[in-house]
């Protein structure tokens, strides 16, 4: 039986407080795919790193990882970082199949989801 995973890719910040939000993500996607693992991975300064996640994944028989950055654009980071860290990651485990989805801030969904907040926001203010 193949096991897939879903990493929510995030940059990571000193302050553990900052990837709360991205905590609740993983949750709420978690709920709403029970028959995949969900887990979250940063860039730099927290942990698990990609790397490291991938590891463990491949190593509990994960076949699939679909990598979703959680960027609001499409930066350095998901332009160049990424794209070398799953390189390299496909290289180690040839057998894990990769896909790299773009940073969730270009989806047109997203966006609206977005102004809607902003305009809901400026409709209670007033």
């Amino acid at each position: 039986m193949s096991m897939n995973a879903l990493v929510l890719f995030a940059h990571g910040a000193r302050d553990p407080r900052w990837a709360e939000p991205f905590r609740r993500l993983q949750a709420i996607t978690q709920a709403q795919m029970p028959e995949v693992r969900v887990e979250l991975a940063f860039l730099e300064l927290m942990e698990p790193r990609l790397p490291e996640l991938v590891a463990s994944l491949a190593a509990n028989g994960c076949t699939g990882v679909s990598v979703v950055p959680v960027f609001f654009g499409q930066g350095g980071h998901v332009l160049r970082d990424l794209p070398l860290m799953v390189e390299q990651l496909r290289t180690e485990y040839p057998g894990l199949g990769f896909r790299v989805a773009p940073a969730v801030g270009e989806d047109e969904t997203v966006l609206k989801a977005i102004a809607g907040y902003c305009v809901r926001m400026t409709e209670s203010a007033g």
